[in-house]
């Protein structure tokens, strides 16, 4: 499926090799702690399967491996090649981590497998068809009782917001970022057929970890 003009969440080039420095600049060093914080509020366990959905540069696989240790195994997933390479480079010393090229919103040949499916930063610069089909990957590769958990922006009126986060939504994010902010995410998880949505809020309330299960 090809690129929507409208995103900014497929990442090549120089902005995908300097990705980390990027992230770095634009939360003001916080980018690290912020995914430690989420990885960790997903409850993953020692000895979890997990799979990623858009693992860019690996910063939460590393996360991942503290938590879920040389039992566990780790599944990546993403279309950029150099942040790929970033990642296995990142994770090379840890057992049972795989990185893959490919498309999250297309067909995916898992199933039943995982305890926790985890997203960051990459659902709210979808297509709704592809937020959809994302969901649907995730549940189908899921196992009974597993967790899928998008950390992401959370809701909140962007008219109202301070200068500095209203001018970044506008101006600096892709146009599917309001749209996605202004989203239900529990309606949108039910309608795939998970349950027991919870949100927890980061950031002052601007980012947000939803999470559904599979039962």
């Amino acid at each position: 499926m090809p690129k929507s003009e409208r995103s900014k969440v497929e990442v090549e080039g120089f902005e995908a090799k300097y990705y980390d420095q990027m992230m770095w600049i634009l939360t003001l060093g916080q980018y690290q702690r912020l995914i430690r914080r989420a990885v960790k509020d997903t409850g993953v366990k020692l000895g979890d399967h997990v799979l990623e959905f858009g693992c860019g540069t690996g910063i939460a696989a590393v996360e991942f491996a503290k938590l879920i240790g040389n039992d566990g195994r780790y599944v990546g997933l993403d279309v950029s090649e150099i942040m790929l390479e970033k990642a296995r480079k990142k994770c090379r010393d840890f057992k049972n981590f795989k990185f893959l090229n490919m498309r999250i919103e297309e067909h995916l040949p898992f199933e039943n497998e995982f305890d926790v499916g985890f997203m960051s930063f990459v659902f709210h610069g979808l297509e709704m068809p592809d937020r959809i089909a994302v969901l649907r990957n995730a549940f189908k590769a899921l196992k009974d009782g597993g967790r899928m958990c998008i950390f992401d922006y959370a809701h909140f009126d962007v008219e109202k917001s301070p200068f500095p986060v209203k001018y970044f939504i506008l101006n600096i994010e892709c146009p599917l970022a309001a749209e996605f902010i202004a989203l239900d995410l529990k309606d949108l998880f039910e309608s795939v057929g998970f349950t027991d949505y919870t949100e927890k809020l980061y950031a002052k309330g601007y980012l947000r970890l939803a999470c559904g299960s599979k039962r």
